[in-house]
C-alpha cells in the first residue's frame, strides 16, 4: 500500500539513512503528498499538530540529512532563510515577496548565456535560478 511506513523505511534506508520513528515521520510527512516547498518551522508545526514529539532541532537535522541523501534540495531565498524542495529534479523558481511562496518552473524555459569559466579545478555543477516577483 503506497504511503505506508515501510515505503518510507525503504525510501531512507535506499538513501543510506537509518529510518528511526522520527525520519520515518517527517518522511511521511514530505513526500506523501505530492512536490512540496517547505521550511523548517512549518515542517515542525505539521509535526506538533500530528502530536509527534520531535523538537525543531530534530526537524532541521533531517531536513539537512535528507538534503545531503538527496531526498530534497535546498533553495536559500535570503540569508538564513531556506526552504526545502521535494521536486529534486532540475528546475527554478519564482518566489513571491513578501508572502514567501515558491513555485516551480521548469528549467528549459531559461537559457543562461556568457557564464564565466569555473574556478580552475572546479566544474559546472547546476545553476539554480530563482525570479523574485510580487503580487
Amino acid at each position: 500500500m503506497p504511503g505506508t511506513s515501510l515505503d518510507f523505511s525503504a525510501r531512507l534506508r535506499a538513501a543510506g539513512l537509518r529510518p528511526t520513528r522520527q525520519r520515518v515521520a517527517l518522511a511521511r510527512l514530505l513526500f506523501a503528498g505530492g512536490h512540496r516547498h517547505v521550511t523548517a518551522e512549518a515542517l515542525h508545526a505539521e509535526v506538533k499538530a500530528s502530536r509527534m514529539p520531535v523538537s525543531l532541532a530534530t526537524v532541521y537535522n533531517s531536513l539537512n540529512q535528507f538534503r545531503d541523501a538527496g531526498l530534497l534540495c535546498e533553495v536559500v531565498v535570503a540569508p538564513g532563510r531556506s526552504y526545502f524542495d521535494t521536486n529534486i529534479g532540475h528546475h527554478h523558481h519564482f518566489f513571491i515577496e513578501p508572502d514567501g511562496e515558491l513555485h516551480d518552473f521548469p528549467s528549459d524555459k531559461v537559457t543562461i548565456a556568457g557564464l564565466p569559466a569555473p574556478p580552475k579545478g572546479t566544474r559546472l555543477a547546476r545553476v539554480d535560478v530563482i525570479v523574485r516577483v510580487r503580487r
